[in-house]
């Protein structure tokens, strides 16, 4: 009886689990906070930063607030 090689397998299993990751960070809106740091360091280094509650505060209240221009 031959043994499947469990790299391969191991491989996909890891990469799902990183698209998975990805996905639940993106509908968290958690990646955006990676890529505010980063334009900020690029563009305006020394300026102050907001922290990670900070920043996901003002982008819920962006995106939830009344009168906000939404489809529905």
């Amino acid at each position: 009886m031959s043994r499947l090689p469990l790299e391969p397998l191991v491989k996909r299993l890891r990469a799902t689990l990183r698209l998975a990751s990805a996905t639940v960070r993106a509908a968290l809106g958690l990646g955006d906070y990676e890529a505010y740091l980063r334009h900020r360091r690029a563009h305006h280094p020394g300026a102050p930063t907001l922290t990670r509650e900070e920043f996901f505060r003002l982008r819920q209240d962006a995106r939830y607030r009344r009168g906000a221009a939404r489809c529905c």
